[in-house]
């Protein structure tokens, strides 16, 4: 992916989970990451998380580059495998999504709308993808607004074992219809 939106060149790049640690670190502890629930975590559980990750078959994560610059983190994974087991029936097509934006001192106006939507062109530039699945905290009404305005529709509440989370859906046809691109 390397859209140029109005807000600058966004791309990715995979993780590496030794190089990316403690870059990873400052993101997933701040207190504006509080939904991603790392907290606590310290350099070395956030390294351990990303290798596991690395190392398994249905979730992956990437850097995102913001003019080069690393700005977000995108994670994809097959929910018939990871996070949403036994929640609900997923279907062929189905992909998972986790997304976190790196706090900063001089936010840009737009940039998490920008990011969410680059991160929704990389999901759908794979013709296997049919459908992107999320599962957000109920509490976390920001991210539903957005959610919201990219495409995803709300389906019901689940309970995860670490919350109660809002299971939303938003097919390829949804998506481009909420960018306003003729189907």
């Amino acid at each position: 992916m390397s859209p140029r939106t109005g807000i600058g060149t966004l791309t990715v790049r995979p993780l590496d989970p030794l190089r990316d640690a403690e870059l990873l670190h400052s993101w997933v502890t701040h207190p504006k990451a509080a939904y991603w629930m790392m907290q606590g975590a310290k350099l070395q559980d956030v390294e351990r998380e990303y290798m596991r990750i690395a190392a398994h078959e249905h979730h992956d994560a990437s850097i995102g580059l913001h003019e080069g610059r690393p700005a977000f983190l995108m994670e994809k994974y097959d929910p018939r495998y990871v996070e949403l087991v036994g929640l609900y029936d997923p279907e062929p097509g189905d992909v998972g999504m986790h997304f976190l934006v790196a706090p900063t001192d001089r936010p840009i106006h737009g940039f998490t709308k920008a990011v969410i939507t680059a991160v929704m062109d990389e999901l759908f530039a794979d013709p296997r993808t049919r459908r992107v699945v999320v599962e957000p905290d109920v509490s976390n009404k920001a991210v539903h607004a957005l959610n919201e305005a990219v495409g995803f529709v709300a389906e019901r509440e689940i309970d995860k074992p670490e919350k109660r989370a809002l299971l939303s859906f938003c097919t390829r046809e949804q998506y481009l219809a909420a960018r306003g691109v003729a189907i």
